[in-house]
């Protein structure tokens, strides 16, 4: 008898703490600076999250982000 461990099958338990922050910095409308001074980062970082977002649930614009933070309830 095996004991199989399954992935989290929704997207926001695929995001880390940080990423989902700022998707809802993003999703309620500021800007990559003004999320990145809101989080205690630099733009570059919030850059960095916002592109392994976009890569994890595999979307490509702004939009998409807004509306899949709404989706998820952040």
């Amino acid at each position: 008898m095996s004991l199989t461990l399954t992935a989290p099958t929704t997207e926001a338990a695929v995001l880390a703490p940080r990423e989902q922050e700022a998707l809802r910095h993003i999703a309620a409308g500021r800007t990559y600076l003004q999320t990145a001074r809101h989080m205690g980062l630099s733009k570059h970082t919030v850059d960095a999250y916002l592109r392994r977002i976009r890569a994890k649930l595999n979307i490509n614009s702004t939009a998409e982000m807004t509306r899949m933070a709404i989706t998820l309830g952040l």
